[in-house]
């Protein structure tokens, strides 16, 4: 039986990791740390909170007592780090909770790991660390970090400050880079179920600028999956690229959700475009193909199926996240760009 510490594991990917993990490897048990922000939801976990194999805990990943103390009482194997802000809007608006969640938070969890001796930390990354590309070519691992935004310059640092840690101490580590992820239990903040939750209730699709901003969407799941090779296939220091090898317009993507819907094209509003928007992001994932045999299993038109007939399915779920702070927050972001 193996232990593993997942933190950020109520949020949008670590809670379909937490939820993949214990369908499909019982020999695994998962203790869950997340200190549930407006974007950890510990109704993500439903159904999985009482499974024997699943310890969730509430706390912070910057809190070493807590984060030492979870590692002795369960003697922990493996740390997979999903703990994130994770919105680039958001850290335009306030980029020092990014820096210290992602980059003082990470380092906190690294001292622990190295202090415990643990046998494995799998960082958890992006993509947009190496910044924009032009209309042709691939982020391959050797691509340069060129971070644009205060969210992909904070995942930056962190993923130097795992490699530091790797080089200097010998931590054995890995890094994973993955593409734009959708899929169930997203909080509509993100693209896919934002678009979604407007088309439901007739209300406007706000697009950036002229919408055709390029990204490569990955299927949750497919990333979970490969998140597992990694872990428990790769060599430590390595880093792997995780892509969907579906790249799409972002008008693409929501002309697809509207037909998908029933909607009509009418509700797409292009509004004022962010500050720095790259253009297009594309995940060369030769290297984790070949040396851990992973590939993507569903495409995109499936995916996105899978997705509006999750949400359609669950519409409490998406009423509940969707109230409140969530409501004010959409429209501090928005209303100024009508």
């Amino acid at each position: 039986m193996r232990t593993i510490l997942v933190t950020g594991g109520a949020g949008f990917i670590g809670a379909n990791f937490v939820r993949m993990v214990l369908e499909e490897h019982p020999d695994t048990t998962v203790v869950n740390l997340d200190v549930l922000t407006y974007a950890g939801n510990i109704e993500n976990l439903k159904g999985y909170t009482a499974n024997p194999n699943h310890v969730f805990v509430r706390g912070d990943i910057g809190d070493a007592a807590l984060v030492a103390g979870l590692m002795d009482k369960y003697k922990i194997g493996a740390v997979i780090n999903f703990a994130a802000e994770s919105h680039v809007d958001r850290s335009l608006v306030e980029p020092g909770v990014f820096i210290q969640t992602n980059v003082q938070g990470t380092l906190t969890l690294l001292k622990i790991a190295l202090e415990k001796k643990i046998e494995r930390f799998v960082q958890i990354s992006t993509d947009e660390v190496y910044g924009s590309l032009g209309p042709e070519g691939f982020f391959t691992e050797s691509t340069p970090l060129a971070p644009n935004s205060p969210y992909s310059a904070s995942k930056a640092a962190a993923d130097m400050l795992v490699r530091a840690f790797g080089h200097s101490w010998g931590l054995p580590y890995n890094i994973t880079r993955c593409s734009n992820n959708y899929g169930p239990y997203q909080f509509p903040e993100k693209m896919i179920p934002l678009m979604i939750n407007n088309a439901l209730n007739n209300k406007p699709l706000p697009v950036y600028g002229d919408g055709l901003y390029v990204r490569d969407w990955l299927y949750v799941y497919d990333h979970c999956t490969a998140i597992w090779k990694v872990l428990t296939k790769a060599p430590a220091g390595t880093i792997y690229n995780i892509g969907g090898n579906n790249e799409k317009t972002n008008l693409e993507v929501i002309r697809l959700i509207l037909n998908r819907l029933g909607k009509p094209h009418s509700l797409i509003h292009h509004v004022k475009d962010r500050p720095g928007h790259d253009r297009r992001y594309a995940i060369d994932s030769a290297k984790i193909m070949k040396e851990l045999d992973w590939r993507p299993t569903v495409t995109f038109e499936e995916g996105v199926n899978r997705t509006i007939d999750w949400y359609l399915a669950n519409t409490d779920w998406l009423k509940h996240v969707v109230s409140g702070q969530y409501q004010q927050y959409y429209e501090s972001m928005y209303a100024n760009r009508r």
